[in-house]
């Protein structure tokens, strides 16, 4: 795999000092199939809590998701939903499907740079996640959706407050992401964007081809290949 995989645009990782990763069907593959959990206790959630019928649930949970950037949102904008009963709902799932990632863990352990985790999701959900691929260790913090004030994904505040946070010089900065909608508010402040293709929002948009500099299938062959580059 070139790292140049499918993007002209593609640049080199030398200059990378702090690498931000998605969680969710990007350090774990969406073969597991934890977002159809998720996806059901959002619905039953939305079921219980505004009386609809279960069809109705799941087509107000995909058009919140798209106008708003998360189900939760959309909840909180339209419902005034209380965010931190609904994520503690919707994320009490059975993440046993997720299994030890060895070879990740090592692709991780030769990445130099810090490494950080940007979620839409809890807190709580990524540290069950990362105990399960049992890769906790490599990660510096993980900046979760309470952390950007449940304005989530491609939100830009959200961008912002992670660089604030964590002190983040975005020209030496990558973040890689299995959703590209969520790419170009990185790419806007600086930062390299990886897409990785292959999870259950395997689609790129017109107005996002531009934001993407690199194209993988393959997280751990590309971290991999960008360290024996370095070499």
């Amino acid at each position: 795999m070139s790292l140049t995989e499918s993007q002209p645009r593609a640049r080199t990782f030398g200059h990378i000092d702090t690498w931000i990763f998605d969680l969710d069907n990007t350090l774990y593959p969406s073969s597991c199939r934890l977002y159809v959990e998720v996806e059901q206790r959002m619905a039953r959630y939305i079921m219980d809590e505004l009386k609809l019928d279960l069809e109705g649930a799941h087509a107000l949970r995909r058009r919140y998701f798209q106008e708003h950037g998360t189900t939760l949102r959309g909840l909180m904008n339209e419902y005034g939903v209380e965010p931190r009963q609904f994520l503690d709902y919707v994320h009490a799932i059975d993440v046993s499907a997720v299994q030890p990632a060895p070879a990740l863990n090592r692709a991780l352990g030769a990445l130099p740079g810090r490494k950080l985790i940007f979620t839409n999701g809890t807190r709580r959900h990524a540290e069950r996640v990362l105990d399960r691929l049992e890769l906790t260790r490599h990660f510096a913090a993980i900046h979760d959706i309470v952390a950007i004030d449940f304005q989530p994904k491609p939100n830009a505040a959200g961008y912002r407050a992670l660089i604030d946070a964590y002190v983040i010089e975005p020209a030496r900065a990558a973040m890689i992401e299995d959703m590209a909608r969520n790419l170009p508010p990185a790419a806007a402040i600086g930062m390299t964007t990886i897409w990785l293709r292959g999870g259950p929002h395997d689609e790129l948009d017109a107005r996002h081809a531009s934001a993407i500099h690199h194209t993988i299938g393959d997280l751990t062959e590309f971290l991999t290949a960008v360290t024996s580059a370095a070499e």
